[in-house]
């Protein structure tokens, strides 16, 4: 079995033998090279082509952001996790990586290393694999395009046809009134609700809550990100704050964010649901008990199976339920563990759901 090929940059000599140790010791992971920084990282790519590279943010003479923007213009697609710190400069660079194309982000230990190394290692494993099983799908997707295309004509119109013929009919039982929307994400989400929130109205009319699964401490610069490119307002939730219209709520990371019987938003720090916190599940849950069938639920991009079991409650209670295509996904997880419950009312591509959240929410029919 053929390994996946890594190149470590990190500007610390100690990140690099942490960051190469840990991967060397999977069995279908090796570290290739390493490098100090974006200029290093471009010139060991004229003689290496790995199957991903792990990114520091913050370096002397070529930093992250500048590495990915070269390897963009130089045409190199190659899936780039990046290592953040926890700083205010740091969250910023990383906000900015993402949108730049970097396909995911692990924050650097902090503190006693030993306290963080576990779980930086299980989560840079995970997206390395993800990356590279991502990037795989795509080479056979274009590689069997022509087998593909041998489809006859006419299946294809018939499965355009019965596809329109679901999505009306889904529109159609849509036309209740929604007073709130949920959203739940994780790799790819940054990216695909930047898509999202900045196509939101200003008087949208009702409230959006989101749960992103990211670390603490970096939720607070996507919010204030997504807030300075939108014409919504866009915030870091707290906790007791009070549900408005036209306001978008942004978990903050490293608590579960749940909607209150009494119209607030609350968080706590009960354990992880499916090694996360916070968790996509209890925002639609706790959603859905207090607006029922005036509750629209949206699952985009991301690993595992969080919000599936929260879609299947908001369905219950009369809700109404999205999920995003898999042809526009970062990972099809999340959105196609929700998919399989059966509850999902419409799929939908990432361009076309803030479209049809607008549409839904203010009444507006085509």
């Amino acid at each position: 079995m053929s390994k996946i090929k890594v190149i470590v940059v990190d500007d610390s000599a100690l990140m690099r033998k942490i960051i190469s140790d840990m991967l060397n010791e999977e069995s279908d992971i090796e570290v290739i090279d390493i490098a100090r920084n974006g200029e290093e990282l471009l010139s060991k790519l004229e003689k290496h082509r790995p199957d991903a590279i792990t990114l520091d943010v913050e370096m002397p003479k070529m930093d992250g952001i500048t590495a990915l923007k070269e390897l963009k213009r130089k045409n190199i697609h190659i899936p780039v996790i990046m290592l953040s710190s926890i700083s205010t400069k740091g969250t910023e660079l990383t906000m900015e990586c993402l949108e730049a194309g970097a396909f995911d982000f692990i924050p650097k230990p902090s503190g006693t290393i030993s306290l963080d190394i576990n779980k930086v290692r299980n989560d840079l494993i995970e997206k390395i694999r993800a990356a590279y099983n991502k990037s795989s799908a795509q080479v056979n997707r274009n590689f069997n395009k022509f087998e593909k295309r041998t489809q006859s004509l006419k299946e294809e119109r018939e499965a355009k046809r019965e596809a329109l013929r679901k999505r009306k009919e889904a529109e159609t039982d849509a036309l209740g009134k929604i007073d709130a929307v949920v959203i739940g994400a994780s790799t790819g989400g940054p990216k695909a609700l930047y898509t999202v929130v900045t196509a939101l109205p200003v008087n949208l009319g009702v409230p959006v809550i989101i749960v992103q699964h990211m670390p603490a401490g970096f939720t607070k610069a996507f919010a204030e990100r997504l807030n300075n490119n939108s014409d919504i307002k866009v915030v870091e939730a707290f906790d007791g704050q009070n549900i408005e219209k036209n306001v978008v709520y942004i978990a903050p990371g490293g608590f579960h964010l749940e909607v209150g019987g009494d119209g607030k938003l609350h968080l706590n720090t009960e354990p992880t649901i499916w090694g996360v916190r916070p968790a996509v599940d209890k925002l639609f849950i706790s959603a859905s008990k207090l607006y029922g069938s005036r509750l629209m639920s949206v699952v985009l991009t991301g690993m595992g199976r969080d919000g599936a079991g929260g879609t299947v409650e908001v369905k219950s209670r009369g809700g109404f339920t999205l999920s995003e295509d898999e042809s526009t996904c970062t990972i099809y997880g999340m959105p196609k563990a929700a998919y399989e419950t059966g509850k999902v009312d419409l799929v939908l591509p990432l361009e076309e759901i803030p479209v049809h959240i607008v549409k839904t929410v203010m009444g507006v029919r085509r």
